[in-house]
């Protein structure tokens, strides 16, 4: 059990920050169509991403998504950003080395203990949910319109992601 423990810690912090990716085991996007132009698109991150990141990723897989299926602008109608916080203490070990001289019927000795391991750490994974709503040309609205094509080209270029490559 502590041999697993030690894994999960060594992948979760040995890593990087999450990549652009459809989601897993260390996160990355999804999304849900809710109707013919609307998507809730989400981005999850792991211990190493920044929660500007998770922002950034889940609106570059937003103007990805507008594209695919279409469309040229978008709406980020509700957006949600949040963190979870999670921890994990590491195993303790003790280690003790004795020393012992006997002299007739009396035995000297000297022992150490010395105690390893204990530490928590504390791990923010953020996450970020966007619903938006697409169009095809750029709508006369009172809200902040996204061109696709240049949120793709901006952000993809900022993360080393090629927009339609997934």
């Amino acid at each position: 059990m502590r041999t697993i423990a030690v894994i999960s810690l060594a992948i979760l912090l040995g890593g990087c920050a999450t990549t652009y990716q459809p989601e897993g085991f260390s996160g990355g996007f999804s999304e849900t169509q809710l109707d013919t132009n609307v998507f809730r698109v989400s981005f999850r991150g792991n211990g190493y991403t920044s929660a500007e990141r998770a922002e950034e990723l889940a609106l570059l897989r937003s103007a990805e998504l507008t594209l695919k299926n279409g469309f040229t602008h978008f709406v980020v109608i509700d957006g949600r950003s949040r963190e979870q916080l999670v921890t994990y203490t590491t195993p303790t070990q003790s280690y003790t080395t004795a020393n012992a001289t006997a002299y007739g019927n009396t035995a000297y000795g000297t022992a150490r203990t010395t105690t390893y391991g204990g530490q928590t750490f504390l791990i923010s994974m953020p996450s970020t949910t966007n619903t938006i709503m697409c169009f095809n040309g750029k709508p006369d609205i009172q809200a902040l319109v996204y061109d696709a094509k240049f949120v793709c080209n901006s952000l993809g270029q900022t993360h080393g992601v090629v927009c339609g490559a997934q």
